[in-house]
């Protein structure tokens, strides 16, 4: 193939680039040389189409939030078909060579099919279990619509597998399940890692003024839904508060999702409002600000089926702003981690917390896990090799000769400042980096 080809993503679950993973892939892609569009519900504010880096993102208005069975099928459903549509439209414009569906749902192997009839091939970036979330929310089914539902979604798992061309695993756990359970050969599958972009996410001076007077700033990043264990994030706070007497830290939980309000009722019951924060939905400034700022990064997610073997992407971004973190022992968890993070046994809520304050009353300790997170992040868990094979995914499928993810090199990692005007701390510099990941409380 000659020309540049073209590549259609879509997915449903967040906008764009707001999901920082397909981000990441929409970049990689037209750094490589491939034209992009992407279909994604919008956010608030957002526009029904914009020109973002070269990549072409066309949004539609999302529907609203599903309860019981019957809404949730409302929801795919309606989200299909905006999809569908959006799809011809990009069609209009030019034809797409390779569509790339990023689950949760499993439904959009039914669009795939109606554009293979075109030519088009299919890529599976298999972000979530849904079967498992099932299993995390609600248990092993037991009625007949519990069943059948269970059915269903095992069902939409089998077929998005059989239809894709290729699939890419987010870990090798997953990629296991798109072998055993998919029966996908594993020439057909390639894990390609959420890891950060250790170039930009990079820590920056920190922000007194975000630790609302306090000593210690604790922070937790990511969605907040029923299997992401926010709610153990404020009974760790109420008992470090009211029952350790530790009035000099404070929470910042950075994130939005469907228990949002319902945590906020909660922490206002706990009188716990003038030590947590609630964010809501933040952006790459807010991020790299607070967890600069921050002493410790929570990973609260509770033992599950879907938890258990899913990669947290908050784990490896605390790390890659050389912040310490405690958190769960999950098996993908400890993966991620290796030796640079605090484990504690899944619902232990009180060695949780008292990990927490051991740690926060251990700056040396923190310095060292901060500063080898870091460092294992740029070694191991970093996007660079990860975007490479993403890429090669791709150029495998279309006979494209790309110019790889990364035609400029890597940038400099010394001191500056980013885009918003914040200092950058010297990563490059082992001295820099171990005295900010000392020197990064309110002290």
């Amino acid at each position: 193939m000659t020309s540049s080809p073209h590549v259609l993503i879509i997915v449903q679950n967040l906008p764009v680039p707001l999901d920082r993973r397909v981000w990441l892939e929409c970049r990689a892609l037209t750094n490589a040389g491939y034209e992009v569009s992407v279909i994604c519900p919008k956010g608030p504010g957002d526009p029904a189409y914009q020109l973002l880096d070269g990549v072409h993102i066309y949004k539609y208005a999302p529907p609203p939030q599903a309860e019981g069975a019957l809404g949730y099928a409302w929801e795919f459903l309606y989200c299909w078909v905006r999809t569908a549509l959006l799809s011809v439209k990009v069609r209009a414009r030019r034809r797409f060579d390779v569509m790339q569906a990023c689950n949760p749902p499993d439904t959009y192997w039914a669009l795939a099919l109606l554009w293979r009839l075109g030519g088009v091939k299919f890529v599976f970036d298999h972000h979530d279990l849904n079967p498992e979330v099932f299993l995390s929310r609600f248990g092993e089914p037991k009625g007949v619509a519990g069943k059948a539902q269970y059915r269903i979604l095992k069902w939409l798992e089998r077929r998005t597998f059989r239809t894709a061309d290729r699939v890419t695993s987010t870990n090798t756990s997953y990629q296991k399940i798109a072998w055993t359970r998919g029966d996908v050969p594993p020439e057909h599958t390639t894990v390609v890692r959420s890891g950060p972009d250790t170039t930009v996410m990079r820590p920056v001076e920190g922000v007194d003024e975000l630790r609302r007077g306090g000593k210690h700033l604790v922070a937790y990043l990511g969605i907040m839904g029923p299997q992401d264990g926010v709610d153990g994030v404020l009974e760790v706070a109420r008992r470090v508060v009211f029952d350790h007497g530790r009035t000099d830290v404070r929470f910042a939980l950075l994130g939005f999702g469907d228990c949002l309000e319902d945590l906020k009722k909660q922490a206002t019951a706990w009188k716990l409002d003038p030590y947590v924060e609630f964010t809501g939905r933040v952006g790459p400034e807010q991020i790299s600000r607070y967890l600069s700022t921050s002493s410790v990064g929570l990973g609260p997610d509770p033992l599950s089926p879907l938890n258990d073997v899913s990669t947290m992407n908050k784990t490896m971004e605390y790390m890659a702003y050389a912040l310490p973190v405690v958190t769960y022992r999950l098996q993908e968890t400890v993966v991620s981690a290796g030796e640079c993070a605090v484990f504690v046994e899944p619902g232990d809520v009180e060695a949780f917390t008292t990990s927490l304050l051991d740690l926060l009353d251990d700056a040396e300790r923190r310095a060292r896990l901060g500063f080898e997170g870091r460092r294992r992040c740029e070694a191991e868990l970093d996007w660079r090799p990860q975007a490479e094979n993403y890429v090669a995914v791709f150029d495998g499928l279309t006979g494209f000769a790309s110019r790889g993810p990364f035609p400029d090199g890597r940038p400099e990692l010394g001191a500056g400042t980013d885009q918003w005007g914040n200092k950058l701390i010297d990563v490059s510099d082992d001295a820099a980096l171990r005295a900010f990941a000392v020197n990064r409380t309110g002290e």
